[in-house]
């Protein structure tokens, strides 16, 4: 019943999108309504409640589930949070984190018990406060002579299909041959084995072997965790701790792009489609991660663009 008052109202305002688009519109609508039934438990008697729960893919994760219990954190209510594998030290303010889920899927996503799921109308949002990932894993191991610059790059599944946005050889060449001179470059796509999987396949573009020939002084991230020199927990730690040290960043729209704009600086992301775009994310959403400076891409050409002026 919920659903279908919901339904009605977002027709007759939104009645005119697409309608891929205006069921965000209505999942925003019902969060917001769930979120009714916790005002006591919020507000007035405050207790540590909250069992926070969350399945779904990592962007989501780092977009609204953690700064949601981080918030609850802070208002003192937070009882326990559950989530994927290698994510214990995101939730390190938690009382008490359990890692249950060996894979993310899309299906866990619609947790309509957190104020915001996937994409929304209105990201000026209560109950949210990003967690201060940046002053938590800031070292002294991950520091060299020249400013660090972040590469996070992704060649996967893309909506079912093949890669759509992904910094192909050509494209890491010019960067390369722009940068490397004033930065330490790392480059970081992670494989299969680092990281929690969900719905989209990991493909290979043989920029590995490419790297090691061409550009032997980039560091590799996956290096770094063999190394593993600070003593990481897991590949996810070690991106918290490397990451920590950075201000510059190119990155790809979703978990990379999410992860990356944490950590204040700029983050220069490539998204050539998606729904990000009609809800303006890059603009409204991912500043608020960190205050940093987004740049959002939407071809190769503007990659070059921002490139040339802002790194």
């Amino acid at each position: 019943m919920l659903n279908k008052i919901l339904s009605l109202i977002v027709c007759l305002r939104y009645g005119k999108l697409p309608a891929e688009i205006r069921y965000f519109y209505r999942d925003t609508l019902r969060c917001q309504v769930q979120q009714w039934k916790y005002l006591w438990n919020d507000y007035v008697s405050r207790k540590k409640y909250k069992a926070l729960e969350f399945s779904g893919e990592f962007a989501p994760e780092l977009q609204f589930a953690l700064p949601f219990a981080y918030w609850h954190y802070k208002n003192g209510t937070l009882k326990s949070t559950t989530s994927s594998k290698y994510t214990k030290e995101l939730y390190f303010f938690s009382p008490d984190h359990t890692e249950q889920f060996d894979t993310r899927s899309n299906e866990g996503n619609y947790n309509f018990e957190m104020p915001r799921i996937l994409y929304s109308q209105d990201y000026d949002m209560s109950k949210w406060i990003p967690a201060p990932l940046k002053e938590k894993y800031r070292n002294d191991v991950y520091v060299y002579d020249k400013p660090i610059l972040i590469i996070a790059n992704r060649y996967n599944m893309e909506w079912d299909g093949p890669p759509v946005s992904y910094y192909s050889i050509e494209m890491l060449a010019l960067i390369l041959d722009k940068l490397k001179k004033r930065y330490t470059v790392i480059y970081n796509r992670p494989r299969p084995q680092h990281i929690t999987m969900d719905n989209s396949d990991i493909y290979d573009m043989d920029e590995f072997s490419w790297l090691s020939s061409e550009h032997p002084d980039v560091i590799l991230m996956e290096d770094l965790f063999t190394e593993n020199k600070a003593g990481a927990n897991n590949f996810n730690h070690l991106q918290l701790m490397v990451y920590a040290n950075a201000s510059k960043f190119i990155s790809i729209h979703g978990g990379t792009a999410t992860l990356a704009s944490y950590f204040g600086g700029t983050n220069l992301i490539l998204s050539k489609k998606g729904p990000e775009h009609h809800f303006r994310c890059f603009q409204k959403l991912y500043p608020q991660f960190s205050g940093a400076k987004i740049l959002h891409a939407k071809t190769d050409d503007e990659v070059k663009q921002f490139v040339e002026a802002h790194f």
